[in-house]
């Protein structure tokens, strides 16, 4: 970032409380193979400036990627003309204390360099995926996509804040469809796009990769045979990649205070949850314990302060099934009078941040895989998502999975295709009954996590033990 942003915002000629300037710039490359056959060979670079204006109590933003003094300048005053417009018209009025000084750096962790495997090695790679997914002929579609990021983020701001933020992603896709007669079934590799981390090229390690492959391809085959996931109110066991989704839409999205304030309501909806409902919501049971967490090393959605400068770290939005704290930034915050987080966020240098996920866990419990099985008579397993549906208000939901195992006397027994689940959120996790420990846990993500007006796409990270739910609807694709 060669741009000296520095002399851009001291330089400035303006007249407002506050002036911050963010430049990203960003490098992305997408490879994709269809069938053995490379289909996309694709590279970009998108850089630009955010300035952000606070003039009369409020915020106004103008991008440009015209980095010299005269761009800056154009693009600051058209933020202070939207802060002046919009403050006959306010709903809070805000003062620098939602722009706190931050100072500091952050750098994703990773074992190898993003370009430390050629384009050669990374496409033929993906061409052994396709090979290995293809089992039999009744694969009748293999693909394997694999998606490199590198984000360098600085941000600057006239009451003394300095951070310079330095992202590696790493997102990979590999998929089997398998047809016989009419029955079509499709596998992946933990659901579409879920393993997605900040990493480097270790994430391509051929053993690991064409191991999971095979199992993909084996997979699409085996749930052709297969019988349809029975319809009844049962004990469900979900994995940790399907747990993803499962907080995602009926934990994450309710929990976001712009929506439960009413800013996404036209476009995204608003949730269930009220402002009142913090400190006093029984969310779910006991076991239930959601941090949010962008400190923990690899996960998708990391980093060392939001976009508005406020510092990230561990916190409990709820612990043993209460609700505790929002997803909110110190804006919201400050408006709702309710606790919330670091996640003031953007998804590139041409939008205002705004309230997102970031890293969403479930904390483990204690219970090994053993433990989570052993007394279930009856119930039904299901991993990886297939399809989701859910209500404006992030209450009512049904979700459906890609692959399910019957559970039978404490065992897993046979293979079940088609399995779907559905309930309403705060009944749904009241039901939870155990949590996996460490050893049943595992790390997901998400780069398309929709939002705001215009869209955001971001990146969202989610780690989650197997989880056992009583007496749940489930349900397969006969009914």
């Amino acid at each position: 970032m060669e741009f000296d942003l520095h002399h851009a915002l001291n330089n400035l000629t303006l007249d407002a409380e506050w002036v911050g300037l963010r430049q990203v710039s960003e490098k992305s490359s997408t490879r994709y193979v269809r069938d053995g056959n490379p289909e996309a060979n694709h590279k970009s670079r998108t850089q630009g400036v955010m300035v952000e204006v606070l003039a009369n109590g409020q915020f106004g933003y103008a991008a440009t990627n015209r980095l010299d003094p005269a761009g800056i300048q154009a693009a600051a005053e058209q933020a202070q003309h939207q802060a002046i417009a919009a403050a006959p018209w306010a709903v809070h009025s805000f003062t620098t204390d939602v722009r706190p000084k931050a100072i500091g750096q952050y750098t994703s962790s990773l074992q190898q360099p993003l370009d430390a495997i050629s384009v050669s090695e990374l496409v033929g790679l993906l061409t052994q995926v396709c090979e290995t997914l293809k089992v039999s002929d009744k694969v009748v579609q293999t693909t394997a996509m694999a998606q490199t990021v590198e984000t360098e983020q600085r941000f600057v701001s006239s009451n003394g804040s300095d951070v310079h933020q330095h992202f590696f992603f790493v997102e990979t896709d590999y998929a089997a469809t398998a047809q016989d007669g009419s029955v079509t079934q499709k596998r992946t590799d933990n659901g579409q796009l879920a393993r997605c981390y900040q990493a480097g090229v270790e994430v391509f390690d051929p053993v690991s990769v064409l191991a999971r492959a095979r199992q993909i391809g084996e997979q699409s085959i085996e749930l052709l045979d297969s019988e349809e996931c029975p319809t009844t109110t049962t004990t469900l066991v979900l994995a940790p990649d399907q747990m993803m989704l499962q907080i995602h839409e009926s934990i994450g999205h309710p929990l976001e205070l712009d929506r439960i304030l009413g800013d996404e309501r036209n476009y995204a909806g608003s949730s269930f949850v009220k402002l009142s409902d913090f400190g006093t919501l029984v969310y779910g049971s006991p076991l239930m314990n959601v941090t949010f967490d962008p400190t923990v090393p690899g996960e998708f959605a990391g980093y060392a302060f939001d976009d508005g400068g406020m510092q990230a770290q561990r916190e409990y939005l709820i612990k043993e099934g209460l609700l505790l704290r929002g997803l909110g930034s110190l804006e919201s915050q400050t408006r709702s009078k309710v606790p919330g987080v670091a996640n003031f966020r953007a998804t590139s240098w041409n939008r205002p941040p705004i309230d997102r996920m970031a890293n969403l866990n479930l904390e483990p419990g204690t219970s090994t895989l053993d433990d989570l099985l052993r007394d279930i008579e009856y119930g039904v397993y299901m991993e990886s998502n297939r399809s989701w549906s859910i209500d404006d208000y992030r209450n009512k939901f049904q979700f459906g999975c890609e692959y399910a195992k019957l559970i039978e006397n404490g065992q897993l027994t046979k293979t079940l295709r088609n399995p779907n689940y559905r309930g309403v959120t705060n009944q749904f996790w009241g039901s939870l009954v155990k949590v996996g420990d460490r050893s049943t846990q595992a790390m997901y993500g998400t780069p398309y996590c929709g939002k705001g007006e215009p869209n955001q796409a971001i990146k969202v990270g989610h780690a989650s033990p197997m989880c056992v739910f009583s007496n749940i609807e489930v349900f397969g694709g006969a009914a």
